[in-house]
């Protein structure tokens, strides 16, 4: 673990695993720490992952200002990250909701950006988000699953603003491609890495611009991978598809059979898709 200082002296840590040119990774959450990235299936075989705990999540401190928390102004820490590691231009990664941060860095500082990985993104920095067409098919898909009564019950709960750990828990079967005692850790294990006040803070009023997001996206000139699963009702593919359209010569890949956290679905597939963007010269 290593930490460093952001801008308005809040202490930040990243973990560092693996070999490779360095790639830069962003967890979601929103509010989460970065352990629940692991290795991203085995990718620190091909590149050195540096796992941001955005602040007030993993071994990064509380900061002062609970307005820091938001979506916009984490890409603040990235960048005082890539200055930390002296970095002129970074390859970026982010995760869900880690994705609408590097979505922000690419607003904010598109000349510092070397290429950009939007790994199962949420949506909302454009102003897309699933309908509840899109969440009833995908929960219906489930319905010969023993687990699926308990689910269905707990994500209507979760979306009425019932939003407890017991539900989240009870929900989590549909946010994987495979509901396997691997995939049962990764769930449990979010009530001991999510911050509450980091996940309210991300979505403060502010926060989301999404006609300006769309802009900055359009103007993009540097290698951009748009990463979707097609079991993901958090980012389904015909909405992530969508986010890829809006940027000139993004590379587009869907993986089989994967949920919002593809890496423990089919390691091999993204990893495939991942080690060699983007492609060295």
């Amino acid at each position: 673990m290593h930490r460093f200082t952001a801008h308005d002296g809040t202490t930040l840590a990243y973990h560092e695993t693996g070999d490779g040119p360095p790639l830069l990774c962003v967890p979601g959450g929103p509010g989460r720490a970065s352990a629940y990235l692991g290795d991203l299936g085995g990718l620190h075989r091909h590149r050195t992952l540096l796992l941001l705990d955005n602040r007030g999540t993993g071994d990064s401190d509380t900061p002062a200002d609970p307005a820091s928390y938001r979506r916009d102004r984490l890409a603040a820490d990235v960048d005082a990250l890539r200055a930390h590691l002296g970095l002129d231009r970074v390859d970026l990664l982010g995760h869900s909701a880690g994705a609408g941060i590097a979505m922000a860095y690419a607003e904010q500082h598109p000349d510092r950006l070397a290429s950009l990985v939007l790994l199962t993104p949420s949506l909302r920095a454009i102003g897309t988000a699933p309908t509840e067409a899109d969440w009833a098919d995908h929960v219906a898909a489930h319905a010969h699953q023993p687990w699926y009564p308990e689910a269905a019950a707990a994500l209507k709960a979760w979306s009425d603003g019932d939003d407890t750990p017991v539900n989240r828990l009870a929900a989590a079967p549909l946010f994987y491609g495979r509901w396997d005692d691997r995939a049962r850790a990764h769930a449990a294990a979010e009530t001991t890495e999510a911050s509450p006040e980091a996940q309210t803070g991300y979505t403060a009023d502010g926060a989301f611009s999404p006609g300006h997001t769309r802009r900055a996206l359009a103007d993009l000139d540097i290698p951009v991978l748009v990463y979707a699963a097609d079991a993901d009702p958090v980012s389904p593919p015909h909405l992530v598809r969508g986010l890829a359209d809006l940027i000139p010569g993004a590379r587009y890949v869907e993986q089989p059979g994967g949920g919002h956290f593809p890496w423990l679905d089919d390691p091999a597939f993204l990893v495939d898709r991942l080690r060699d963007f983007p492609p060295r010269h």
